[in-house]
């Protein structure tokens, strides 16, 4: 009993050790990165403004290329322009050299990853540039290699240990050239003004696609929409609020400007043997919470969560031109 016990003793203290070993291990690979990345922050200036021009310029496509990790790097670096607005493609070194060099056009740009910046694979994609004169805008790690002295911006990564203990295993080079992508990528968004409309354009579907929609895409409007008058009789209302299903009234006067609201609140809050004998004007709550039809589902969903509200009517300009209920934002998948 006592060796069994020993033996689970010391089976214990060894997983313990290991344990602490693979988090300090992990634990050094992110504070390696992220010094790295602190230092890149540090190090971005004129270079980095002189591919943001070149890369804003373009006409055509920013043509993003790389081989191995840096080209893993470099499919994600063009998805993420891509779907910020500025259209860019990935194209594989390899296949270049094998007439996907044609798909490179003179009003292009060519944004090119190598680590060593001596990758053998990008000649062809290089020699092609200086050729048909397309600006080339390089990333890569040593300062007098060959695709940073053939590139019209070069992008030099800051001098840091890759995150593998050996050295080898691209880790933190790759973090950065990816972390540089996506401060080009932003820098140009915000250059280019890029609206959350523009990105819901490019992103319809899924949750993003979801979390994007305006209100005009799913509100009630025309003959949906329960609207009176001030003068409209309560007896009156009430069947127009039954008949709508939406619980509630808008007021507008004569010249279709919003007044306010009648909700089932509101009704209780009147509930007397007079109450059909009152007008709309008298019982509705002014100035109620509306939203605007370019306004997106997310915001009409927090601010009926925050006021504990259920509909909203839509206006624009003073005029109610829709409504919009809690469940048309959830239908829409919205939340």
């Amino acid at each position: 009993m006592t060796q069994s016990s020993d033996g689970a003793t010391a089976k214990a203290d060894t997983s313990m050790t290991v344990s602490a070993d693979d988090l300090a291990s992990a634990r050094r690979v992110l504070n390696t990165e992220a010094e790295a990345l602190a230092a890149l922050g540090k190090s971005l200036g004129p270079s980095f403004l002189a591919a943001l021009d070149i890369m804003a310029a373009t006409q055509g496509r920013v043509i993003v290329s790389g081989m191995g990790k840096s080209g893993h790097i470099g499919r994600k670096i063009a998805a993420t322009l891509a779907s910020t607005g500025t259209p860019a493609f990935f194209v594989h070194p390899g296949e270049a050299s094998h007439g996907d060099l044609g798909m490179i056009t003179a009003s292009d740009s060519l944004f090119m990853l190598s680590n060593s910046g001596e990758t053998t694979e990008l000649v062809d994609l290089v020699a092609y540039a200086v050729r048909f004169s397309i600006p080339l805008v390089g990333v890569t790690s040593v300062a007098g290699s060959a695709l940073a002295n053939a590139a019209d911006a070069a992008l030099i990564l800051p001098a840091a240990p890759e995150a593998c203990p050996m050295g080898l295993a691209p880790t933190t080079s790759t973090t950065l050239m990816l972390a540089l992508g996506d401060a080009l990528s932003v820098a140009l968004l915000e250059r280019h003004r890029f609206s959350p409309a523009d990105f819901h354009a490019l992103h319809p579907g899924g949750k993003l696609g979801r979390r994007l929609l305006k209100i005009s895409d799913i509100m009630h409007d025309g003959q949906e929409v329960p609207l009176v008058s001030p003068e409209t009789d309560m007896s009156e209302v009430l069947i127009i609020m039954t008949n709508k299903r939406f619980g509630c009234a808008g007021i507008v006067d004569a010249d279709g400007l919003f007044l306010g609201i009648i909700t089932d609140g509101d009704l209780r809050r009147h509930m007397s043997p007079e109450l059909l004998s009152t007008t709309a004007g008298e019982v509705m709550t002014k100035n109620p919470a509306t939203i605007g039809p370019d306004a997106l589902a997310s915001e009409a969903l927090a601010i009926m969560n925050e006021k504990a509200i259920t509909n909203l009517f839509v206006v624009e300009g003073g005029r109610a031109l829709g409504i919009l209920h809690v469940h048309d934002c959830l239908r829409a998948g919205v939340a």
